[in-house]
Formats: structure tokens, sequence, C-alpha cells
């Protein structure tokens, strides 16, 4: 029991350094990526907070893998290039129960990797997308410049002459005001201020010295009509400025929003429908085959019966046979959807479960693969895990493209890369003994 403690000991350090690195290099890539959506928007340093926070689930479900990876070959590469490992052997333990530690620490991980993957990620998922698209559709603080138009404020068009940097006084102002399809506005002032309502839901205008002039589109014979006024103020509706959160019932979850059990329910319902069309299907062509058997050609007009006292003619019967050929391509096409659908949940169960069970397969590779490079270094350990990790996440891609397509079975599509370095691993474990 004292060597199990010694090399999880040698075990959970490495593996919570490469943890805090790759989430490190998954979050640097994440900023650099959404940076652009994040700047200049006005937005408050807990929603951007809150953004990072809620990636940090699917980037914690790619890490903890390859962590497992490099934390078990830097560990078996030290105590096997300090020779500890051939102690231990000597004294009689097989390399097998060396591992007993590290594949019981992999398990727990399976374990905790799985409830993270159906309680937690699909949750963070869904409001991470729903806080995206929150900040995406946040417009910048309003701001006017001085000689360009602002489109800003949907339906108008401002173009300011001077603008002033302490105040909110402007000069020289033009609006052109093209919201109502009927009539165009042009309003034009010497001088005017603007802002916000207190509540933030409307911006005000207070405008000067100016005037207003409308042209009628649809009837251009309408007068033209010229307005001039002293003091005139035009209030605007300020939605998309500022920063607003959308319920939680706003969108449709989708298949990576959703947990196993969830998706098992959909795929129920799915199934049942297709079953149902299928059904009636079957039960039309059955009908329209009965009708046609049915009928007494002899005594049958071909042609419409304009006076409505003979249904079963030979004209309708045989267009509905023509019109059959149609119902079975669409049908057909239903059916392709249906199963392309029911593929796409069946992939992200599996996922749900292939992926946690990575960190088990990578224990069983990284231990004798560790033995036998007999170096511990981060960099050595990095750069196989790295491979693997590669040579994982590619066939784990092209699984999940093929059984999209229906070229292979989902289970095959998200299980195979697992069997395949699964029995690797064993290989590597055998040679090792």
């Amino acid at each position: 029991m004292l060597f199990y403690k010694y090399i999880l000991k040698a075990h959970v350090g490495p593996f919570v350094f490469s943890l805090m690195t790759l989430i490190f290099l998954f979050l640097f890539q994440f900023i650099i990526r959404t940076i652009d959506q994040l700047v200049g928007k006005g937005l408050s340093l807990w929603v951007i907070t809150q953004l990072i926070a809620l990636n940090l689930a699917w980037m914690l479900t790619l890490a903890v893998p390859m962590s497992v990876l490099v934390a078990t070959l830097m560990a078996f590469g030290s105590l096997s290039s300090s020779n500890e490992i051939t102690v231990m052997k000597a004294s009689g333990v097989s390399l097998n129960r060396l591992m007993v530690p590290v594949l019981i620490f992999a398990g727990l991980i399976t374990y905790l990797m799985v409830l993270f993957n159906n309680d937690v990620l699909p949750e963070a998922n869904h409001q991470a997308r729903l806080l995206l698209g929150d900040i995406s559709r946040t417009k910048p603080t309003f701001i006017l410049e001085s000689g360009k138009f602002s489109e800003d404020i949907s339906g108008v068009k401002i173009l300011v002459k001077k603008t002033f940097e302490n105040n909110n006084n402007l000069e020289g102002v033009f609006i052109y005001d093209y919201s109502n399809p009927t009539v165009r506005n042009l309003v034009t002032a010497k001088r005017g201020d603007i802002g916000f309502t207190e509540d933030f839901k409307n911006i005000i205008m207070n405008l000067e010295d100016g005037e207003i002039h409308q042209l009628n589109n649809i009837d251009f014979s309408d007068k033209y009509r010229k307005v001039k006024f002293e003091r005139h103020r035009l209030i605007f509706d300020s939605e998309g400025f500022g920063f607003k959160r959308t319920g939680d019932n706003s969108f449709i979850r989708g298949d990576r929003e959703l947990s196993a059990s969830a998706m098992n329910k959909i795929i129920d319902s799915i199934k049942v429908e297709l079953v149902r069309s299928n059904q009636n299907f079957s039960r039309n062509i059955f009908l329209n085959n009965k009708k046609l058997t049915s009928l007494v050609y002899r005594d049958t007009v071909i042609r419409r019966d304009t006076a409505g006292k003979r249904v079963d003619t030979l004209y309708n019967n045989v267009a509905n046979i023509l019109r059959t050929k149609e119902h079975i391509r669409m049908q057909s096409t239903y059916i392709k959807q249906i199963n392309a659908q029911l593929d796409a949940y069946q992939v992200e169960i599996y996922k749900k479960y292939s992926i946690p069970f990575a960190c088990f397969i990578f224990a069983m590779i990284g231990a004798p693969l560790g033995y036998r490079v007999k170096k511990g270094g981060f960099g050595i350990a990095a750069g196989l895990s790295l491979l693997f990790f590669l040579i994982y996440w590619a066939a784990l891609i092209g699984g999940e493209k093929l059984a999209d397509r229906n070229l292979v079975t989902p289970f095959i599509g998200m299980w195979l890369v697992n069997i395949f370095l699964g029995l690797f691993g064993l290989y590597l474990m055998f040679k090792s003994s």
C-alpha cells in the first residue's frame, strides 16, 4: 500500500499542473477568438467573467483526458528514470500492479466526467450560447461623431456638424427619418442636446431653431410640408444599447445542450412519430390500390365528373396513383431526415461517455509508455500526449462526420478509436510486463 500512495503522489501533482496548463491554453485561444465580440460594447467585468466561466466547461471536458495521459507519462517516466520501478519489480511487484492506483484514479475521473458531461456541460453550453448571443446583439455605446452619419438608431440617420467633449450639446443637426414607409421626414436644427431617459429605454433629442420637411412617398401629388420650430423633442427607442439577458426558455436547446437521458426521451418520441407516419403512409397506399382494383372500367368515364355524382372515376384514381410516386419520394426524404436527426442525437449520447472513458484508456497507454521512455520531463510527456490526443481527436471527429452521414453507426463512430487505443494499451502492458 505504501508504494501505491507513492505512485499516486507522483501522479496527482503532474495531473493538476498539466490540467491548469491546458485550461490556460484553451482559455487563451478562446479569448483571442472572441475578443472582437467583447471590445467596445460597454460590458461589465461580471458579464465577461460569466462568459469565460461558462466556456470553461467544454475546456475541462477536453483537458482532463489529455492531463491524465501527461500525468501518467510523467509519473512513470520519472519513476523509471530514477530506477525506482526497477527496484519495485526486483522486489516482486509487477508493472501491472504498479498501474493499479493510476487505473483506479483514472476510473474515478472517468465516472466524475460522465456525471459532468450529463449534468453540468449541457447547461453550461446552453447558458454560454444565450450569453454570447446577447453580447453579439448588444450595440456599442451610442456615439455621435462630427461630420459622420450615425445609423445606430433603427430607421434614422443622424448627422451632426459639431459635438462637445464635456457635455451632450450638439450643433448643426440633420436627422433623416425613414422609419415610416409612407412618409419621409428630414429634421434640421441649429442646436440641440441628446441623452438617455433614466431607465435607458429611450433616447431623447431636444432641438432648437429648426425645420421639419415631410414628403409623402405614396402620393407625390400631396403637398410638401415644411414646419419651422423653436423647440422640438424627438424620442427614439434605445433597444440594443446596453446589455440585456435573454430568458432561458427563449431558444430551443441543441443536442450539445441536453443530457443523455433528455436526448433518449427525444429519440423515443421521434421513433414513435416515425412509426405513426409510416403507418399512415402505408394505409393511404393500400386505400388507393383498393379503390383502383374495385373500379368497373366499362362503367367508368375517363374524365372528371363535374356534376359530382360519380366520385370513383378512372381519372381521379389514375391521378391518385400518379401522385403516389411523389408521395413515396417525399416519405423517403422525410425518413432520411429523421434518421439523420436520430444519428445526431445518438452521436452526442455516445460522445458523453466515450470522451470520459478516454481517461482510462490514456492511463493504460501512459504507464507502459512512460516506463519505456524512462524520462519524466514535461516536454516529452506533453509531446507524446499531444500526438496521441491529436490522433484520438481526429478519429473522433472523423467518426462523428461518418456517423452523421449514416456511413457508420453512431456507436462505431464514437467508440472505435477507444477500442483501438484500448487494444494498443493492453499490448503495451503485455510487452512491458
